[in-house]
């Protein structure tokens, strides 16, 4: 196993690896970013060093990987488009770069991959057998994966709640409860009321990744944990943080409505992307919650930024705020 400093991200523009890639480069380690369209390849800009290349093109995954000990795999196809098609091969070329170094993978897990039959409480062993088109791929990654563990390299999946945070992109928080760049007027709850949802916050899931990373030598070669996050119990407790920010900073607190899951059903047939949220339904009929205590028995504690602030900064970093934050950010 190589046990340098030399991490690659791939997707370092995204949400959650370019919070992973920050993270890494601040904890030491020397950050290689590959980016399709970058104009001087090896330029060193934000203190990570940027690569020309494609995912999808396996010998631009090799090059930049010489002499990495670990691949942070968070890259999806340019706009989502023809995502079932290009996201095994995406996986498939940074295996096999992992196998060539002897390096890590880490990828960012989801609860796509479980169906109703693994519900309430999700641990590393519930059983996978998902109910949408995406989920199955999801499984089928996590399979190629565990062959990858087998064959020389090493996996570190990391699995959290819906996302939110500054700079997330796409997620539930920031494309069904509120929209981006706009005073919030209204939070659009998909969840009914007694139905428990799982949250995580961005950088708390990135620096997860950062501890389990420097305790790496001593993790399985296939290793998977799962964050408790932000646990809404009643599926109340996030849309009252959100009304407490905003009402801090514009004075009056925004209405809770329902989600319209109604127009989703309309227009799905004709938007993929709303065709997938509907397929994710189930996921706030019943309440998803994730047992994290194989996180904490390995790092002692799980990075877990207050709630409050952890949805003001999202909210700053959205464009949602009338002005600056008002409370501090967690460090």
């Amino acid at each position: 196993m190589a046990t340098n400093n030399n991490v690659l991200v791939l997707g370092a523009t995204g949400g959650i690896g370019g919070e992973v890639a920050r993270q890494l480069r601040d904890a030491g380690w020397q950050v290689r970013a590959l980016k399709r369209g970058v104009a001087k390849s090896g330029e060193r800009k934000d203190g990570m060093t940027w690569l020309s290349g494609d995912a999808l093109n396996r010998q631009d995954v090799l090059e930049a990987a010489k002499d990495c000990s670990v691949i942070v795999h968070a890259v999806n196809p340019p706009g989502y488009r023809r995502w079932s098609e290009l996201v095994l091969p995406m996986l498939d070329n940074t295996i096999a770069a992992a196998i060539a170094q002897g390096a890590m993978i880490v990828f960012p897990g989801t609860v796509y991959n479980y169906g109703p039959d693994a519900l309430p409480v999700l641990a590393e062993n519930s059983p996978q057998h998902p109910v949408t088109r995406k989920g199955a791929i999801r499984v089928e990654m996590e399979q190629h994966l565990l062959d990858a563990s087998r064959d020389g390299a090493r996996v570190l999946i990391v699995r959290a709640g819906d996302f939110f945070g500054p700079k997330t992109g796409n997620s539930w928080f920031s494309q069904g409860l509120l929209k981006p760049a706009k005073p919030v007027k209204t939070v659009s709850y998909p969840g009914g009321r007694g139905i428990g949802h799982e949250w995580s916050y961005l950088p708390d899931v990135a620096r997860t990744m950062v501890e389990l990373l420097a305790r790496r030598e001593k993790l399985d070669a296939f290793a998977s944990f799962h964050m408790a996050g932000h646990w809404d119990a009643d599926g109340t407790q996030m849309c009252a943080a959100i009304r407490r920010v905003v009402a801090r900073h514009a004075g009056s607190e925004p209405r809770v409505v329902a989600f319209p899951w109604w127009l989703l059903t309309l227009v799905s047939p004709f938007v993929t992307t709303f065709r997938e949220m509907r397929e994710m339904r189930y996921l706030w009929r019943t309440p998803v919650r994730m047992d994290n205590t194989k996180l904490t028995a390995v790092l002692g504690h799980e990075p877990h930024t207050p709630l409050d602030e952890a949805v003001e900064a999202t909210l700053v970093g959205m464009g949602s705020l009338p002005y600056t934050s008002s409370l501090p950010v967690a460090a």
